[in-house]
């Protein structure tokens, strides 16, 4: 809703209590306006605080009671009726009010403890991790929904600093343990393991041991799209990615230069090994000083705008130069421009995470 919409609904309360007046004023004597009178304490009671609704409330009952005695020569009946229906909807829209804020309170609640599972399971990646600059964001597609099957993670490892962004499929609590267990087995794997085709093969038999407990479909069709990336400790000017049928990351050069790091060798989502069998293997790409390796989840290029065009991060992100502006300010632009496409209105939620060598080493 636009900032004059959201004014004028709340001044609707008042708006009503005067069209009521003035509508009395100029009918005849057997028009009423209760009508009027009975919905401004209806309006107020889920926009105003207790007193204000009060306030209304009472205002409400006034004008309905002078506009009787204005109307001295009105039917007896109908006036005490009018006035009568006016002091009943005014005392309900008090009790609307009273549940409409312990509804708020317990939604706030519910916000808070989704923040908390949010924070445990997606928690704001430090500023710089073994010297690189980091960012990311969560953007849910719904703004009472904080957390879902999306995910990333960022680990510094004796093999260098290591990340995945991945997407469970799926919605729900389902996908967000699952989302767990992908993060978990990661985090443990990516310390212990010294290739990324071995993280990648110890987080597909986690996913396999997962499958395996539950029943029904999810037990044969769940799987995780991610994308796998290594940048190693000694200085060598490249990275490794290894992806698992996610959206291909971007490589942001300190020159302008973008590129678009599709595999070479396409490989299916995580938790897809009973369906075919193949090895996995990371691409190694050059990666000067200053470039960022921006990651993001289908949530960014299934978005799309009122004429079903799908956003083109590539494309829209090209021609700038964002090695100066850092990780930060990529993720600021790349969030407020998927908002502008689609309007504001997105149908999945977004996990972006970006990381980038220092200008000089």
């Amino acid at each position: 809703m636009s900032p004059f919409g959201r004014r004028l609904v709340c001044w609707l309360p008042l708006i009503l209590l005067v069209a009521g007046l003035i509508f009395d004023s100029g009918t005849p004597d057997r028009y009423t306006a209760a009508p009027f009178f009975s919905a401004a304490p209806l309006v107020a009671a889920p926009l105003y605080s207790l007193s204000s609704t009060a306030v209304v409330a009472a205002a409400a009952v006034i004008a309905e009671t002078w506009v009787v005695t204005y109307h001295g020569g009105r039917d007896a009946n109908q006036s005490f009726t009018e006035g009568l229906t006016v002091l009943v909807v005014a005392v309900l829209a008090l009790g609307i009010n009273r549940v409409v804020r312990m509804s708020d309170a317990r939604l706030a609640s519910v916000r808070d403890v989704a923040e908390a599972a949010q924070r445990a399971v997606l928690p704001t990646p430090a500023e710089r991790i073994g010297g690189l600059a980091v960012a990311a964001r969560y953007v849910a597609a719904q703004a009472d929904a904080r957390i879902g099957g999306d995910l990333y993670a960022v680990q510094d490892t004796p093999y260098g600093v290591r990340l995945i962004v991945g997407d469970v499929r799926g919605k729900g609590l389902e996908a967000v343990e699952a989302a767990v267990i992908v993060i978990g087995a990661f985090r443990e794997a990516a310390e212990q393991e010294a290739s990324l085709e071995a993280v990648a093969g110890r987080l597909e038999r986690a996913l396999q041991r997962e499958g395996s407990r539950r029943e029904g479909l999810d037990q044969f069709e769940g799987f995780t799209t991610a994308v796998l990336a290594e940048l190693p400790p000694d200085g060598h000017a490249a990275i490794r990615v290894l992806n698992r049928g996610h959206p291909a990351p971007l490589l942001l050069a300190p020159d302008g230069e973008l590129r678009e790091l599709t595999p070479r060798s396409p490989a299916l989502p995580l938790g897809m090994s009973e369906v075919a069998g193949w090895p996995d293997r990371a691409d190694e790409t050059a990666c000067p000083a200053g470039s960022i390796l921006l990651l993001f989840t289908d949530g960014v290029t299934e978005a799309r705008d009122a004429d079903n065009v799908f956003y083109e991060p590539a494309r829209r992100l090209r021609g700038r130069v964002w090695a100066c502006e850092g990780p930060e300010a990529l993720l600021d632009a790349l969030v407020a421009d998927v908002a502008a496409h689609t309007g504001g209105e997105t149908a999945d939620d977004m996990a972006l995470l970006a990381v980038q060598r220092p200008l000089k080493e």
